[in-house]
C-alpha cells in the first residue's frame, strides 16, 4: 500500500505493469476516495481477458458490493436478459464499472439506497478504468448509462441524443453507449419496462455481429 493515501486519485494504487488478474488484486486496497471506508469490498471488473466486448456501467450495487462480483444483482438480470436476446454470451464479455465502489445512503431499516457517484469520486478511479482499457483493448466499448458514458465519452455526451449510434473514439475501434440495465427497472409499468428492455437489446444487437460466438464462427 502507499505510504499516503490521497483523497483525489486512485493512481498510487494501479499497477504500471501487469495483467488484468494483477489489476484486480491490486484494486482490493484501494482508498484514492472515501468511498473505501463505507463499502463493503472494492468491485473490480471480471471477464475474459482477451475479450472482444468490454461493458461499463456506473457502480456496483448493493448485492455487487456484498458479493464481489459486478452486476450480479437485479439489474444484472436485466443486462444478462438483454444480452441474451441480442445473441451476445455474457461469458465472453469483459463487464466492470466506472467506479469500484458501492456508494450508498440509509434508507429505511437496513436498507442501502444507491447513490450517484461525483465528479471527484469517478475522477479519482479513472485510472483503473484506463488500466483495464489498456490491458483489455477491447474492440467494441459499450458504454452502460450516463455516468459511463459521460466519464468516457464527454460530460456533454446525452444518452437520449446519441444512444444505439457509433461513436468515433480513440478508445475503441467501436464505442456505442446504451442505457443502464436499472433503467428499465425504474420503469413504472409493465408497458414501459418492456419498452424499456426492448430498446436496450436493440442497442445490444448492434453490437453483435462484432461480437464472436460459436454460432458465428
Amino acid at each position: 500500500m502507499p505510504a499516503r493515501s490521497p483523497k483525489s486519485s486512485a493512481a498510487p494504487w494501479v499497477p504500471e505493469h501487469g495483467d488484468l488478474s494483477a489489476l484486480q488484486h491490486a484494486s482490493k486496497d484501494c482508498q484514492g476516495c472515501d468511498l473505501f471506508k463505507t463499502a463493503t469490498q472494492t468491485v473490480f471488473g471480471e471477464g475474459p481477458a482477451h475479450s472482444d466486448l468490454m461493458l461499463v456501467g456506473e457502480q456496483p450495487g448493493d448485492k455487487e458490493d456484498l458479493a464481489g462480483h459486478p452486476f450480479v444483482g437485479p439489474a444484472g438480470r436485466v443486462l444478462d436478459e438483454a444480452l441474451a436476446a441480442a445473441g451476445i454470451d455474457r461469458r465472453r464479455a469483459y463487464v466492470t464499472n466506472v467506479v469500484k465502489h458501492f456508494k450508498w445512503e440509509r434508507g429505511s431499516g437496513k436498507r442501502r439506497i444507491h447513490s450517484k457517484p461525483n465528479e471527484t469520486e469517478i475522477r479519482a478511479c479513472r485510472p483503473w478504468l484506463e488500466a483495464e482499457l489498456d490491458r483489455l483493448r477491447p474492440r467494441v466499448l459499450v458504454c452502460l448509462g450516463a455516468t459511463a458514458a459521460q466519464a468516457l465519452l464527454g460530460r456533454s455526451f446525452r444518452i437520449t441524443v446519441s444512444r444505439g449510434q457509433w461513436i468515433p473514439s480513440p478508445l475503441a475501434p467501436h464505442v456505442l453507449a446504451t442505457a443502464h440495465p436499472s433503467s428499465v427497472l425504474r420503469a413504472r409499468t409493465d408497458a414501459e419496462r418492456e419498452a424499456a428492455l426492448q430498446a436496450l437489446i436493440d442497442d445490444l444487437r448492434i453490437v453483435a455481429p462484432l461480437v464472436p460466438s460459436p454460432e458465428r464462427r
